[in-house]
């Protein structure tokens, strides 16, 4: 028997609802006051699921609210929902009909609850995307002072220069006290910096954007990461299997330190070599190193949360 799903299509001010299969449909503010009219627009209706579409952070807030008012949320990919839409059909595109799409590809796709992540995983999350922004602003001011030719001008971006180092480490510091108060992160920590060329900052960008390492298996944690080849077979034909999809930071993150692993990796050089001498691609060796690396990283966190369960 099919779940009562509500879908709810998320703007900046406003979440749009639709609830299957009765097809009830309701707007409402996002913000605090909406969202919680929402929730007891939903418990009215017998909703079981709610589910919406990850909107670049608009969903935060309800996705989060809902979840204290005790009302389970999932989140689902923004295309694959616009791609059944169009299978089933319907290529009209407004926010009332977005929700129904979202409710009826739940249902079809049997969508499962999302569960929220911790206060500590939402800070840590947080504090890395902030400093890959700093570093990014860090970047771009050195390079303008570069390329500047005046000494007013070179004063003034060393002031915005020293700025953001001040910042850069303030938060390099906050990301290394939050890891280690934590017993379980501070575990997961010296298993991946055992592997010499896996930075700190490495090791907590993995660390936030992928939370999932060494709980699922080698398989599901490649294609998470957008790092499994995708099957393109046709009858006789054989074509090439590219990678697609998954998480976009992890995978370049990925990308970068695979290479710096392997100088120093004899294992993983090895298998470097192999491709090379076999006449492999650049981008070929490039994301099989990337999904070794990750593989490798995945068992080793799988052995740190056994270890810390059986310590603790």
């Amino acid at each position: 028997m099919n779940k009562i799903i509500c879908g709810v299509d998320v703007s900046k001010e406003w979440l749009d609802a639709h609830v299957e299969p009765s097809g009830a449909a309701g707007r409402f503010r996002n913000d605090a006051a909406g969202i919680a009219d929402l929730a007891s627009w939903c418990q009215g209706h017998g909703v079981e699921l709610v589910v919406m579409e990850a909107s670049g952070g608009c969903e935060r807030l309800a996705f989060l609210l809902l979840w204290e008012l005790s009302l389970p949320c999932a989140l689902v990919n923004a295309r694959s929902v616009r791609r059944f839409a169009e299978a089933m059909g319907c290529l009209e595109k407004t926010d009332r009909i977005d929700a129904a799409m979202i409710a009826r590809y739940a249902q079809a796709k049997r969508a499962q609850p999302s569960p929220p992540p911790s206060a500590a995983q939402q800070r840590l999350k947080a504090l890395v995307a902030r400093l890959g922004q700093v570093t990014g602003d860090l970047t771009v001011q050195k390079q303008r002072k570069s390329a500047a030719a005046d000494a007013e001008t070179v004063a003034s971006l060393d002031e915005v220069i020293a700025l953001l180092v001040r910042q850069s480490r303030r938060l390099e510091g906050e990301i290394a006290s939050l890891i280690d108060d934590d017993p379980l992160w501070a575990c997961l920590d010296r298993a991946f910096r055992s592997l010499k060329g896996v930075a700190s900052r490495s090791v907590a960008r993995l660390m936030a954007e992928l939370p999932e390492i060494g709980i699922l298996s080698n398989k599901a944690i490649v294609k998470l990461a957008g790092l499994a080849p995708i099957a393109n077979d046709s009858g006789k034909r054989s074509g090439r299997r590219p990678v697609r999809g998954g998480r976009a930071g992890p995978r370049s993150l990925l990308f970068l330190i695979a290479r710096i692993v392997a100088k120093y990796d004899p294992h993983l050089a090895a298998f470097h070599q192999r491709l090379q001498t076999a006449g492999k691609e650049k981008m070929v060796i490039r994301i099989a190193l990337a999904r070794k690396l990750l593989v490798i990283l995945n068992a080793k966190a799988r052995d740190a949360r056994i270890e810390f369960a059986n310590a603790t």
